[in-house]
């Protein structure tokens, strides 16, 4: 059972940014530049539940309990790069020399699997924690840059659509756009949605 999780204050990392934008729309000047970062915000923010994952790394600390433990090996919910201190059940710090990060081979990380040489406690006052890096990686991949463009780009050419779906934008003087994701950027983001592993 995943308890809560800090993470350390930080400011989001844009997987592209309003000059690329601008690029990508042959737009010039500055007076759209508010409106284009609000889009980018907002294509990046769908782009993150389409894919039920970030695209970026934050550094913070999650915690665990014994039921997210299966054999020796401690599941995460999140996307993990790289682990600084982890802290068993029982309060103790766990060595990184007592454990792998699993997969072995591809990132990002779902598990942290104990060595022989240690084992998962907990009790009535503490938590499993785990602080490190999280995230499907340390900078968005350029396809996900490239489909951040595109759903900004389509938000874009459709404000003045006379057919809507859904109503946003209200900083920006009630802008509506169609709902969901387009085709050519669902194709782009496939790869990258968060699926279930098995695990046994």
């Amino acid at each position: 059972m995943r308890y809560w999780w800090k993470q350390s204050r930080r400011a989001q990392m844009a997987y592209a940014t309003t000059s690329q934008l601008k690029t990508y729309l042959n737009i010039t000047g500055s007076g759209e530049d508010a409106l284009l970062g609000d889009l980018l915000t907002r294509a990046q923010a769908a782009i993150d539940r389409y894919c039920g994952r970030r695209f970026e790394a934050v550094s913070g600390t999650r915690y665990y309990t014994l039921d997210d433990v299966i054999g020796d090996t401690l599941l995460v919910d999140e996307d993990l790069l790289t682990v600084t201190t982890l802290t068993n059940g029982d309060g103790t710090e766990i060595s990184s020399a007592d454990y792998v990060l699993v997969p072995r081979n591809v990132t990002p990380k779902i598990g942290i699997q104990l060595l022989s040489s240690a084992s998962w406690e907990q009790d009535v006052d503490s938590w499993i924690s785990v602080e490190g890096t999280w995230g499907y990686s340390a900078v968005a991949p350029s396809d996900i840059v490239h489909a951040t463009l595109r759903l900004a780009g389509y938000m874009y050419r459709q404000r003045d659509a006379t057919t809507y779906d859904t109503v946003a934008f209200p900083d920006a003087g009630m802008m509506t756009v169609p709902q969901g994701i387009p085709r050519d950027v669902a194709v782009l983001l496939e790869p990258y949605r968060k699926r279930l592993v098995a695990w046994a």
